[in-house]
């Protein structure tokens, strides 16, 4: 495999953000992402979360579509909470997710939002950004979101590179 490092903040919520994530499943569920992340290649840095939805911070190798990494995810954490748990209630995850690419210098900071999810939620200091999941759940209002002001489709004026003659590759 060549040399990468992709992270991302992931996060998605419950079906209908219904608080299905109870202090009583929580480590199991955890447990099960983690180990699920590691068989897709993948190792989760921090996971956390709040009683209707879920953050983590996670590699993914580019060979991992980072959807179907999700998508694996998510649906076998549901299934085994349904089938191996006992519930007595059915878990879902809601449809989409979010996510948000980081670097380096931003992991150890989005690793600490992680952590601290459950302060966050009780303070009320949660980043909306960081607390939208798909087009289904659109998050909190961001007031520093100026919706106008950003193009719908940025285009380029024109090619970077004319090709004339012979291509060189």
């Amino acid at each position: 495999m060549s040399f990468w490092r992709l992270y991302y903040h992931l996060t998605w919520s419950t079906k209908n953000r219904e608080p299905m994530i109870s202090p009583a499943i929580k480590p199991r569920l955890f447990a099960y992402i983690v180990r699920k992340a590691a068989e897709l290649g993948g190792y989760v840095y921090a996971i956390n979360g709040w009683v209707d939805h879920i953050h983590l911070v996670v590699a993914v190798p580019p060979k991992v579509a980072l959807a179907d990494f999700v998508k694996n995810i998510k649906g076998s954490s549901s299934h085994d909470l349904n089938q191996e748990a006992g519930l007595d209630y059915e878990f879902t995850w809601q449809r989409g997710y979010g996510v948000l690419s980081i670097g380096e210098k931003q992991r150890p900071i989005a690793i600490q939002y992680v952590r601290d999810q459950k302060q966050h939620h009780e303070d009320k200091t949660v980043h909306p950004w960081l607390e939208r999941c798909s087009d289904i759940d659109e998050g909190p209002d961001d007031p520093g979101i100026q919706e106008k002001s950003v193009p719908l489709v940025i285009r380029e004026t024109g090619p970077f590179y004319e090709l004339t003659g012979d291509v060189p590759f």
